[in-house]
């Protein structure tokens, strides 16, 4: 049998896995949705065991579908939804609290403190982040703060931290192995971006024991090997790790500076490579830490927009004006236009460039006349006047425009999202064959690690567009569109941002 990669795609809705054949091509294919936990308003939280029993079952549908055999495995490469932060006993694996997802706000009341007090500058400097809820750091002392005697253990070393992919290592190698990799690392609040290494003022400033904080690596290395995972072998060496964002930027084949990708999953995801220089940004975007690899770090300017697929499915499941997300290309087709409407899709505040926790989802423009129609054209196209956005922010820190923009993820694959993407960017995109790079980027990283790819220009010439959209917009009506955009923003922002 064909050696073969397994690529752990862990995600915020689902654990996918890929099997990847050494011609890059998807042998396999599984996925398998978890329970989404909502225990209070703005608050997010995943089961650890849920979320690592979906990895099995998805290990377990994807090799027996597929007719491969596990032990033909040459290595596996992991990716996950990044700032997701899980606490665990050492002694036994067992998680203390469920993990508080990326998207929970709990610890918003804690990042206005710090802000307050003039802590700001220096997260910004060291970081590359800013002080929001969204990051690890105020979510790993919120639990060892409200889980009984957790402070103490953390203090003794007791338990551990992780973000998603150090919980699946320390799992998939039978707790031999407590590491995290420098994607992952630069989202936490507490990594020095210029050292590459933990800070010992901002874990003090965040209340994080170091004691609990994960060994940092490179994206592409041996960390340890499988043991005692049901449905796999053990001595598989597990040899790859990015973050969600990362891993796609790398299945993107984005090396070059000035290489970007958009990633549309339940938010929409805008890096753009910078190379060996860590831009700073002064536009609302981060600075993050994009893979490490033989000892070289790469750095990206990332923006984030919170809700993407997450709009859609709030058309889907609160308004239930479509039976299926894919549904919305169709009956945003049955217009030409939205008739005015805009939809800020800020149902979880305003992220990069604003960074608005106060924000709100605002619809603006209803008529008499506006259908389910209108609103669904319009949810596409607050997406896409997002990520617009986050390009703007992006171009004026780096001091030159985006001149080409690749996509992925599941709403990528709408074409009237696409089209519209390119025509307020005044740029070309491209979609891939593939839309699911986040694996694919995972999948690659652990093949460079155990010998599969040569180097990155063997990876490169495996990377196939299947389509490329051109900008098709006059420029007069996208300043007119653009402008009523800006004007739904500042609605949403509230009162201050209109005055």
């Amino acid at each position: 049998m064909p050696r073969h990669l397994l690529a752990i795609d862990q995600g915020t809705t689902g654990s996918t896995v890929l099997l990847v054949g050494e011609d890059t091509r998807i042998l396999g294919r599984a996925g398998v949705e978890f329970p989404q936990h909502f225990p209070e308003p703005g608050w997010v939280e995943h089961d650890p065991e849920e979320i690592w029993q979906s990895v099995l079952q998805a290990l377990r549908t994807a090799y027996a579908h597929s007719g491969l055999d596990p032990k033909d495995c040459a290595g596996i490469g992991i990716t996950n939804q990044r700032e997701t932060t899980v606490v665990w006993e050492r002694a036994t694996g067992a998680p203390i609290h469920r993990a508080i997802v990326w998207q929970d706000r709990r610890t918003a009341p804690r990042c206005k403190e710090l802000e307050q007090k003039g802590h700001l500058a220096l997260v910004r400097e060291r970081t590359g982040l800013v002080l929001d809820a969204y990051f690890s750091g105020t979510k790993i002392a919120w639990i060892l703060d409200h889980t009984a005697g957790a402070r103490a253990r953390a203090e003794r070393g007791e338990l551990a931290f992780g973000t998603i992919d150090s919980f699946l290592v320390w799992r998939l190698s039978g707790g031999a192995a407590h590491v995290t990799d420098s994607s992952n690392a630069s989202r936490t609040l507490l990594f020095d971006l210029h050292r590459l290494t933990w800070d010992d003022t901002l874990c003090q400033l965040l209340g994080v024991p170091p004691a609990v904080l994960p060994e940092v690596k490179g994206a592409s290395e041996v960390y340890a090997t499988t043991a005692g995972v049901p449905g796999l072998p053990d001595g598989i060496p597990i040899a790859g790790i990015a973050g969600d964002q990362q891993a796609a930027l790398f299945g993107q084949t984005c090396f070059r500076p000035g290489e970007a990708k958009c990633t549309y999953g339940t938010g929409a995801f805008l890096l753009v490579t910078t190379g060996e220089r860590a831009v700073p940004s002064r536009n609302g975007c981060l600075t993050t830490v994009a893979w490490t690899l033989n000892g070289s770090t790469s750095y990206a300017l990332e923006g984030s927009s919170f809700i993407a697929g997450a709009a859609v499915q709030w058309l889907r499941d609160g308004l239930g004006i479509i039976a299926r997300s894919s549904d919305v290309e169709a009956l945003a087709r049955k217009v030409d236009s939205t008739g005015g409407v805009h939809f800020v899709p800020a149902l979880s505040g305003l992220g990069a460039p604003h960074w608005d926790p106060d924000a709100r989802g605002t619809i603006t423009g209803l008529t008499r006349g506006s259908t389910a129609a209108h609103l669904a054209r319009a949810t596409l196209e607050g997406v896409a006047f997002s990520v617009a956005d986050l390009a703007r922010a992006m171009e004026a820190d780096m001091g030159e425009r985006i001149g080409r923009l690749r996509v992925d993820g599941g709403a990528a694959a709408n074409d009237l999202l696409m089209q519209f993407q390119s025509d307020v960017l005044e740029v070309p995109i491209d979609r891939p064959e593939n839309v699911e790079t986040t694996a694919l980027g995972a999948a690659y990283l652990a093949g460079l690690a155990v010998g599969l790819f040569a180097d990155l220009d063997a990876v490169k010439r495996a990377h196939r567009i299947a389509r490329a959209f051109t900008p098709e917009m006059e420029a007069a009506e996208r300043t007119r569109r653009l402008s009523g955009w800006q004007d739904a923003v500042r609605r949403s922002r509230g009162a201050d941002a209109l005055r």
